[in-house]
């Protein structure tokens, strides 16, 4: 784990256009109401996407972690706070005010509780009402705000990579995750936490009362961390990635089979053994996922080219505008009189194209777009390998 992670990089890249995808299609999701919805909806992209929602953000977090420990490897701890505190806050801070009212917008067009005309909407973000009773919101930059939080309360067992003598317990961790057993018990923290948080504080992403995903998310956070120092636990990702992928496939089918396909799992109805089965499934099936999806890439993806080093850079930026590209242009698009498909296609094509362009021409060519975007100020000709947001 000395080099450079290319395979990181291209999960990473991978992740965020999964991410990307995956709110392209929401609006087209059965019992779910979002920042907009179209009439008709998909059976289909409903089974998909509610499958998808279970890893592609413990992923992201795990992905954050392992960016951790590269970069408190070139500078000090209070200077990766710092840099922290460039690249998440200020995103962030700007995205509430700039990006997500963009959003807000659309969504009360879209459900007639307010009259065209962007300019009469947007002071109301400065009454600093909390969303949905104001236009005061963080909507998906919560994963942002979320991993600043982490990083200031996990900065303690951070700076302990800075201690030589701390490195010593890496050969007893080697020994331990010598044998793919020890890589799978990792998923029992995950099914503790989804037997004593899930039922009481379902999802939120309000920070506030969102214990579930809470602890949850600075799980895998911290498993990205301390992981990423163990040379065995990688190897053996990629020599038993068959055995996980076999895993997680199965345990996916069993979940879309017993509660996805028809829609029949519901918290407060399904406690007891069902609740359990689904937890212990749901968790296991989220740790393979991962654990899977690091073996394929570092087998087939361990290498970099310029596609590599530009998306990148690129797909922070991308994250910050995708929602309000995604929830702006969808507004239109879903008033089409066409399939379901044919508007899929439509609002993933736009998206991209938009965003696109925003960052090739616009972002990424000035130090304060680039700040405000979550970049490196100075433009460099090669990335280095794990940038997070």
């Amino acid at each position: 784990m000395d080099g450079r992670l290319h395979y990181i990089d291209w999960l990473r890249v991978l992740a965020f256009i999964t991410l990307i995808l995956f709110h392209c299609a929401v609006p087209f999701v059965e019992h779910y109401t979002w920042e907009i919805n179209n009439d008709e909806t998909s059976r289909w992209i409903t089974r998909i996407i509610w499958w998808l929602h279970q890893w592609r953000l413990p992923l992201l977090f795990f992905i954050a972690g392992v960016g951790v420990r590269f970069s408190l490897r070139r500078r000090a701890v209070l200077t990766f706070f710092g840099e922290r505190f460039v690249r998440l806050f200020i995103p962030l801070v700007f995205a509430i005010f700039f990006i997500t009212p963009i959003q807000v917008y659309f969504e009360w067009l879209q459900k007639g509780r307010i009259n065209p005309g962007y300019l009469e909407f947007y002071p109301s973000v400065y009454e600093i009402i909390p969303y949905p009773d104001g236009s005061f919101t963080w909507s998906h930059m919560w994963f942002v705000a979320y991993l600043f939080v982490f990083t200031i309360l996990l900065l303690p067992i951070f700076s302990l990579s800075k201690v030589k003598w701390f490195n010593r317990f890496k050969t007893v961790f080697n020994k331990i995750f010598s044998l793919p057993i020890a890589h799978l018990l990792m998923a029992l923290p995950v099914v503790l936490c989804f037997y004593g948080l899930y039922i009481d504080w379902p999802e939120q992403g309000s920070l506030i009362n969102d214990w579930f995903v809470f602890v949850s998310s600075i799980a895998f956070y911290l498993f990205g961390y301390i992981l990423s120092a163990i040379p065995f636990f990688w190897e053996n990702c990629k020599k038993y990635r068959r055995l996980f992928l076999y895993i997680a496939v199965l345990m996916a089918t069993v979940l879309i089979w017993k509660y996805y396909w028809n829609w029949e799992f519901d918290k407060p109805a399904k406690q007891g053994s069902d609740l359990y089965l689904y937890g212990f499934l749901n968790s296991f099936h989220i740790w393979t996922v991962i654990l899977s999806a690091l073996g394929y890439t570092m087998k087939y993806l361990n290498f970099s080219n310029t596609y590599l080093s530009y998306l990148n850079t690129a797909v922070y930026p991308f994250y910050i505008m995708h929602q309000a590209v995604i929830v702006a242009s969808g507004y239109y698009i879903l008033q089409w009189e066409v399939s379901v498909m044919a508007k899929l296609s439509a609002l993933v094509l736009i998206c991209i194209t938009v965003i696109w362009f925003l960052y090739h021409f616009i972002v990424r060519k000035t130090m304060v777009t680039r700040v405000l975007f979550g970049m490196k100020w100075k433009s460099k000709s090669k990335v280095k390998s794990v940038a997070i947001p």
